[in-house]
């Protein structure tokens, strides 16, 4: 018999926000930048107004889901969840369609490129918030060879 590893990977991740943050505005604002920085999707059919959001991040197991609850979740500015790119070109492009968007809404918050040299590995890094309690990382891996 082989010994359990558990699961692999995360197929969502869940946040309770304020039922105001879930009406009309507040949901277009939300689908809106993560739409066209990231590329997720509303499911419109989860979709209850000033109750629930979820937006499927590419692939129909993968989604981010936003509950409204009268007590919302509250985190320190850096607390996150993190996203792996395949190449440092991809972590550009989601980088500049994040400060793009800035541009045009003061609501973002990029926290710029950096790289942290572990010797054999390079991690290239920025976080971005908008909106939801949490802020995405974004990480691409580079492994000297």
């Amino acid at each position: 018999m082989s010994e359990f590893k558990g699961p692999t990977r995360f197929n969502h991740v869940a946040m309770s926000m304020a039922a105001d943050s879930l009406d009309e505005r507040g949901r277009a604002d939300i689908t809106a930048f993560y739409s066209e920085v990231f590329g997720w999707q509303e499911h419109p059919t989860m979709t209850e107004d000033r109750k629930r959001l979820v937006m499927g991040v590419h692939s129909y197991d993968q989604f981010v889901f936003l509950i409204a609850d009268d007590e919302p979740m509250k985190t320190p500015r850096l607390d996150h969840f993190g996203l792996s790119v395949d190449t440092l070109d991809e972590l550009h492009t989601v980088l500049d369609r994040a400060k793009a968007y800035a541009e045009k809404d003061d609501r973002v918050e990029v926290i710029d490129y950096e790289v942290e040299d572990h010797g054999v590995l390079k991690l290239h890094n920025f976080y971005v918030g908008y909106l939801l309690p949490l802020m995405v990382e974004v990480q691409c891996f580079e492994f000297d060879s």
